[in-house]
């Protein structure tokens, strides 16, 4: 029986886990660069998973996904693996969220663990321009949408004080 030739494009298992190949250490790299990046933005606002879990969320998700998308042969289905990363990430997910005091929190660093996983599964299948792409949007949507959450806050503080002024004066 004739092995089958690795798809064109796909790398093989050796290229992945070889330190000697570039397509080894750019993927690393990527990774390690785009946990690293979201995961200071976390750290800096003592979020949950902060640099040291970033960089292991997406490192992880990337070797799982680039191992399983090496494998040749007519019956692997690299999906499979990524079912299972999905899965595992929903996990993790769920372990930061928490109700406090009648409050639910740590959606977003559940969200966050679950981009940081499908960027980790991009740079895997070697999209690696599309992850470094995402990973500055979500840096700034986590950034920009704080800033707009905090002037719509101040916005309504100031609204209310105005109104009790209203009050305060017609008394």
């Amino acid at each position: 029986m004739r092995r089958a030739d690795p798809p064109r494009g796909r790398p093989t298992v050796l290229e992945v886990l070889d330190p000697n190949s570039p397509t080894f250490w750019l993927r690393l790299g990527t990774a390690i660069l785009a946990g690293g990046i979201i995961g200071l933005e976390r750290q800096l606002r003592g979020k949950a998973a902060g640099i040291r879990t970033s960089i292991l969320i997406c490192l992880g998700t990337e070797l799982f996904v680039s191992l399983g998308s090496s494998f040749q042969g007519e019956r692997v289905d690299p999906t499979r693996v990524l079912a299972q990363v999905v899965t595992g990430i929903g996990f993790l997910g769920g372990g930061v969220i928490l109700a406090r005091e009648g409050a639910v929190v740590g959606v977003t660093s559940a969200a966050v663990i679950w981009v940081l996983a499908a960027l980790g599964s991009l740079i895997g299948f070697g999209h690696l321009a599309a992850a470094i792409i995402l990973t500055l949007i979500t840096v700034a949507l986590l950034l920009g949408v704080e800033l707009l959450e905090s002037m719509f806050r101040r916005l309504r503080q100031g609204a209310h004080e105005r109104e009790m002024s209203k009050i305060e004066l017609e008394d």
